[in-house]
């Protein structure tokens, strides 16, 4: 069998879609595993964005040799739910899970991949936009967990949850941003604590963990820029890479690659851990 092989695992991803062109996180999670035999089902607030990265992941050359090999057109290998969806609606979650349910019957790994970053302290930082942030960071990911893991415990297979983190969770990054950081911080306790409830209900057979991803060259910088630095895209790029102990920022494959490991058979006995994706950033003092 190959390394890390997910052929005909239910995934299941929240914010598959991404902001602008290139590759955001969930797509490339969602192209990964689908390249390694995965069936994808995701959502995304932005319809749109979600159609387009799944028709993105139908023509991935390495998506469509995978299937070619097996004599299967791979025409299921990727569905969104044809609505928007806000993870921090319970009944949006519900008609997301219930989708999945009534197609596929199982659902084999959790991607809670939604994350939105403010800027402010808890002097600047309405309570309006604190409840916001609350909700998109960590409420969804109690929400989505809420629904699938009895569907995990209940398989014979099991199956396993990658809620994703931020090293802003981990240390001071350079901006103020005290919601996310808050946020992403309980994410991983939120995953230990409950990491290790599944391992004693399951012996092992549920898993949690977190991949944590530092300062990433995706396009959501170009959203961050605008919010933290004035607009000034090149100038924030380069604070960005500077900040990194390897002089670069990373890519969403690197955190693609490590969410992988996570979720395929080879972590089986990985629970209740984050994986940092960083290039060395939170062991440094860094620039800020």
């Amino acid at each position: 069998m190959p390394i890390h092989d997910l052929s005909n695992k239910i995934v299941l991803i929240t914010g598959i879609g991404c902001i602008g062109e290139g590759w955001g996180n969930g797509t490339t999670m969602a192209t990964l595993f689908a390249r390694q035999g995965a069936v994808i089902f995701g959502c995304d607030i932005n319809l749109e964005a979600a159609n387009k990265a799944a028709e993105q992941i139908r023509r991935d050359p390495e998506v469509v040799g995978h299937y070619s090999r097996k004599s299967d057109s791979g025409s299921n290998v990727v569905d969104v739910l044809q609505q928007s969806t806000d993870v921090t609606k319970s009944d949006h979650c519900k008609a997301f899970f219930d989708a999945c349910m009534t197609k596929h019957g199982r659902i084999d790994i959790l991607i809670n991949n939604v994350g939105r970053s403010e800027p402010g302290g808890p002097a600047e930082m309405t309570e309006e936009v604190w409840d916001y942030q609350t909700n998109v960071n960590l409420k969804s990911v109690y929400l989505m967990c809420h629904l699938v893991l009895p569907v995990m415990e209940a398989q014979e297979s099991g199956g396993c949850v990658l809620n994703v983190g931020s090293i802003a969770g981990l240390r001071y990054i350079g901006k103020p941003q005290v919601a996310y950081a808050a946020t992403k911080a309980a994410i991983v306790q939120f995953t230990k604590v409950t990491a290790v409830i599944y391992a004693q209900r399951t012996g092992g057979k549920v898993r949690l963990n977190t991949v944590i991803p530092g300062l990433m060259a995706t396009p959501l910088v170009s959203v961050l820029a605008d919010k933290y630095y004035g607009g000034d895209q090149e100038g924030f790029r380069k604070v960005r890479d500077a900040q990194v102990p390897t002089g670069r920022m990373g890519t969403a494959w690197d955190v693609a690659h490590a969410a992988l490991y996570l979720c395929s058979d080879e972590a089986s006995y990985v629970t209740g851990q984050e994986l940092i994706v960083d290039g060395g950033i939170t062991d440094s003092t860094g620039r800020l």
